[in-house]
């Protein structure tokens, strides 16, 4: 099966689910083709007749771009540019994310405004349908002139060089390029920048990120309606009348999906002692409900910035034009970013505060969901574990999009820190699994304290095949391993 990139179709967050999850291969339509030829074929014959220096074409780049370069010199030029730019350092990343990224170049290429050569976009969807995954680097990038390190990692491939995952193996590019009888690209005027400049690093990293969240936050929900339910909690702050008055779209999402969830809980219907909840409960509405609709936000700016061109400079054929810009900065990604980082903190953040009160030892649950507490410590220590995860969030939540840092002699003298930005709250999303499985795991704990009654049906459901994976703790035991098995069973399953 296969997805065709075409230029005149919008790519959402759902096809790019949709192509990751049944694997598509891509393929240009006609209309890329034309795009991609007609660009290229215009940039040639400018370069014919063009006597002053266009920037990154026939000049050096950065703070070089007074230097012009010789007509002879502009393969080499584009070759060096890829090379030099190759400075990527830290932990690699990981390759879900450049399979993202070499889906995201293609689609950018497809708007034909960047003159580069449609043999070069070719080797990229070969590399993406075969499954070539680029070594890249995490750290490196500004955020500004686009992803430079990172996406020259991205390139080096398409010259021969570099490293990348073939068959699920790291190895040298020159070796899998002898096993597939591919020979190494030259690259023409214009290419390297092409390639380097761009926000495919910064918008891959958003895509995965978002296309998490919306799980989780979903997750969330059903993972709080268990604790709630465990916890004896109160139906009346969902009810659809208090968020009318107060009417934010997620709020009242949040709260409506709470109600149909617990329809025909016997838990919840029971007659109460405590007039009120913890804020963790209470509040989940109003809590889970802003960061969806955060969530929601984030997801505007990443389709806008995916269905863009956003390298330098900006090749307008029709126009009669090659105007140098600053598509490739990337504050308006590393904002959303940090937004988002915040937003997925959050629902961490009150998810490891109900995890607290189910273990306090309050409304007819035992201290730490254990018998003989003492003896056993139960569940004592996966709410540290929470909280520590839940505190390095806090720290991560710290904006990379307030700073910046002058590069290239002051030419580039405002950044985003937009990669920062998204590889940061990449690991929120990833602590946010672990904290969401924590709670799950005390939760379904919690609720076995309130039998023979049963919860809705639904959670019900779920909590029978959550048992097929992680038992009742009768006694003290090793915990990681259930820890480990509890997130497995989050990444696996449909919360819907």
């Amino acid at each position: 099966m296969q997805y065709t990139i075409d230029p005149k179709k919008h790519i959402t967050l759902v096809d790019v689910k949709n192509i990751l999850d049944k694997n598509l291969q891509l393929k240009l339509s006609d209309n890329a083709i034309k795009a991609i030829k007609k660009c290229r074929d215009y940039l040639d014959k400018k370069m014919k007749s063009q006597k002053e220096p266009i920037y990154g074409i026939n000049t050096g780049f950065g703070s070089l771009c007074n230097v012009v370069i010789p007509d002879k010199d502009l393969e080499q030029l584009q070759e060096n540019l890829v090379k030099s730019h190759s400075c990527g350092t830290g932990d690699e990343v990981p390759t879900e994310v450049v399979k993202l990224m070499l889906l995201l170049k293609i689609q950018a290429f497809s708007y034909g405004k960047s003159a580069i050569h449609i043999d070069t976009v070719e080797r990229l969807i070969y590399f993406y349908n075969n499954n070539i995954f680029p070594v890249i680097y995490q750290q490196g990038s500004l955020g500004a002139s686009g992803d430079l390190a990172p996406l020259a990692h991205m390139s080096l491939p398409l010259l021969g060089l570099g490293e990348v995952y073939y068959l699920g193996i790291k190895q040298e590019t020159e070796k899998v390029y002898k096993h597939l009888k591919l020979k190494p690209l030259k690259l023409r005027s214009k290419e390297g920048l092409a390639l380097l400049n761009g926000t495919q690093f910064m918008s891959a990293y958003g895509v995965w990120s978002l296309l998490k969240a919306e799980k989780l936050s979903m997750a969330a929900n059903f993972i709080g309606a268990v604790s709630l339910e465990a916890f004896d909690g109160r139906i009346e702050p969902f009810k659809n009348n208090i968020h009318a008055i107060r009417p934010h779209k997620g709020q009242l999402t949040t709260a409506e999906f709470f109600r149909s969830l617990l329809d025909g809980s016997e838990i919840i219907k029971r007659k109460k002692e405590h007039v009120q909840d913890p804020y963790s409960f209470r509040c989940i509405p109003q809590v889970h409900g802003a960061s969806n609709d955060t969530i929601e936000y984030v997801k505007t700016i990443f389709e806008t910035e995916i269905n863009s061109v956003t390298d330098n400079p900006t090749v307008f054929p029709d126009d009669d034009e090659i105007i140098s810009g600053g598509n490739f900065h990337g504050q308006a990604l590393a904002l959303g970013l940090d937004f988002l980082a915040i937003a997925l903190s959050e629902l961490g953040n009150i998810s490891e505060r109900r995890t607290y009160q189910l273990i306090a030892g309050i409304r007819g649950l035992p201290s730490f969901l254990v018998a003989k507490p003492g003896l056993n410590s139960g569940f004592m220590i996966p709410q540290y574990t929470a909280a520590s995860i839940v505190s390095q969030n806090k720290q991560l939540c710290s904006p990379a999009s307030a700073d910046s840092i002058v590069s290239s002699n002051g030419q580039e003298d405002h950044v985003s820190m937009g990669a920062n930005a998204a590889t940061k709250c990449y690991r929120v999303v990833q602590n946010l699994e672990r904290i969401l499985s924590i709670e799950l795991f005390n939760a379904s704990q919690a609720i076995e304290f309130r039998r023979p009654l049963k919860s809705s049906a639904k959670i019900e459901k779920l909590l029978k095949k959550y048992r097929q994976i992680v038992p009742f703790i009768n006694e003290d035991k090793i915990m990681y391993q259930e820890m480990e098995a509890s997130l497995q069973f989050l990444k696996t399953s449909d919360f819907n």
